[in-house]
């Protein structure tokens, strides 16, 4: 029998979880590198660029590569010939002791994101707990624990559905992407499930992307198995889509395709799919009863040669003295760099702030939108000399629902958020004349150093959800939707997907 202490299980837990905050895995940085030097796509190169660089600087001063460090799943396979010594807590209770711990260590802290009471009163738990934990009682005597955060934006883009016998997996999961648009952060992986039932393909696609990413090596060698001729057909098929990184348009969209499968009932194929955006993070490790877990830091120098820099001719914008005739000038796929002060405001202050108004009350002093913009961020907290912690750009689509609103209440000109806008959003910046600005998902550490200072200004009780004042210096952002209405999420992949299907077929 091996004995596992307990307090060895949670501090690697968290040693873990902090070390996936700011390392990405090496085969993810790896493929992203060889995805840029390939990219032709400017939009898509720079953004890659931007988020190249942002691991290296999250490596160099361990903090989180995304402001959204996500919940934790976690996978944990315990031998049966293991004994747990001095243990007070079943092992739930452990893994979440683990987490309580990492999110909340004083050097690294890292964002709280789950809320209990999900369909009520959504309060946040503030320490990142619960995970989710799935077991399985295995031969042996070690724990063998495959451990993951996965973000919202990708999180929410999972697809699932009940395909006949006869049906195509493939035909099914590429025409999916389209419709998933960019909130998951493109590039990243794709995990997919088939087979067993529909709780069971969920899972399968989630264990999936604990994978190593071989994609590569796979078309090098040649597929082995009908697996393996599906994984290369649906990774071909997807970059072929042109939807590129950040829904941009390019070449990449999918740095691999993972697939588990599992018998099923004679009548069902259930296929699952599950994406894991440009802040992949996840790891494994076991033990044997020797102690904690250690973790080998990647070297520096295995980071591809990629220095981001905004570009010479980006057009600089003064936040504080912008005004509607200027940004009628500014054309879709224009850089700009933004300096002076901008708001913030997720899910909950939008509704919040609507619900004031439409009881005919006043917004909290400070708050104060007319010719201003709103950034869509709930930051990370702030450690050491910082002014704020990473702070990227959270899905603007959420935002959709409210916009019209927004616009026609408040005299609020401008938004700055993730990916591309719906239908309704995009009617409603036209309406109002207003635009949309994209900063890249997956570069919060960067974004951040362009934030000189940060105050809440109203809502602190919405944690990193409360409307913050940023003085900003030069952040970058895209102009996604301008004021006439046209989306760059619509033109980039449609030009790209033109592009791609010219391209010559190479054979492998």
């Amino acid at each position: 029998m091996t004995a596992i202490r307990q307090q060895d299980f949670i501090d690697s837990i968290a040693d873990a979880l902090q070390f996936i905050s700011y390392y990405h895995p090496q085969d993810f940085v790896q493929a992203l590198a060889e995805a840029y030097r390939c990219e032709e796509s400017p939009a898509a190169k720079d953004a890659m660029g931007q988020i190249l660089t942002n691991s290296r600087m999250c490596a160099m001063d361990k903090r989180p590569i995304c402001q959204d460090t996500g919940i934790v799943a976690a996978f944990v396979r315990v031998g049966m010939d293991v004994r747990w010594e001095d243990a007070t807590m079943g092992v739930t209770e452990m893994v979440n002791a683990g987490v309580r711990k990492a999110y909340q260590f004083p050097d690294n802290v890292l964002r709280a994101s789950v809320v209990s009471d999900p369909a009520g009163k959504r309060k946040n738990t503030e320490d990142n707990t619960p995970a989710v934990v799935h077991y399985e009682i295995v031969p042996g005597n070690k724990v063998d624990v495959r451990i993951a955060a996965k973000g919202g934006g990708s999180e929410n883009k999972s697809k699932m559905t009940m395909l006949n016998p006869s049906d195509d997996v493939v035909e099914w999961v590429v025409n999916q992407l389209p419709h998933m648009g960019a909130g998951w952060c493109p590039p990243g992986i794709l995990g997919i499930g088939i087979g067993g039932t529909a709780e069971k393909a969920m899972l399968l696609a989630k264990e999936s992307l604990m994978e190593h990413i071989d994609m590569s090596e796979l078309k090098a060698r040649g597929p082995k198995n009908r697996i393996e001729e599906l994984r290369i057909e649906i990774f071909d098929r997807i970059n072929a889509l042109g939807i590129g990184a950040q829904g941009l348009g390019g070449l990449t969209t999918v740095l691999d395709v993972k697939i588990l499968d599992y018998p099923t009932h004679a009548a069902s194929k259930p296929v699952a799919i599950i994406p894991n955006c440009a802040a992949t993070r996840h790891i494994h490790f076991e033990l044997d009863g020797s102690g904690v877990a250690t973790f080998t830091p990647p070297n520096l120098e295995d980071y591809p040669d990629v220095h981001w820099q905004p570009a010479a001719d980006a057009r600089h914008v003064n936040l504080d003295t912008v005004t509607r005739a200027d940004i009628a000038k500014w054309q879709p796929g224009e850089t700009l760099l933004l300096s002076g002060k901008l708001l913030t405001g997720r899910d909950a202050a939008h509704k919040r702030i609507l619900d004031l108004l439409a009881k005919g009350e006043k917004l909290p002093s400070g708050v104060d939108f007319n010719g201003r913009f709103i950034y869509y961020v709930g930051p990370v907290d702030p450690v050491r000399d910082e002014v704020v912690g990473p702070a990227g750009p959270t899905t603007a689509t959420r935002m959709d629902k409210f916009t019209e609103g927004m616009l026609a209440q408040t005299g609020l000109i401008g938004m700055v958020g993730k990916a591309e806008r719906g239908k309704v959003g995009i009617e409603a910046i036209k309406k109002h004349a207003a635009v949309y600005l994209m900063a890249v998902g997956g570069a919060a550490y960067l974004v951040a150093k362009a934030i000189k200072s940060a105050k809440v200004v109203a809502f602190a009780d919405l944690g990193m959800e409360a409307i913050y004042e940023f003085e900003v210096k030069d952040m970058p952002v895209t102009v996604a939707v301008d004021t006439q209405g046209r989306s760059v999420h619509e033109t980039g992949p449609a030009e790209w997907k033109k592009r791609i299907g010219m391209i010559p077929v190479k054979q492998i």
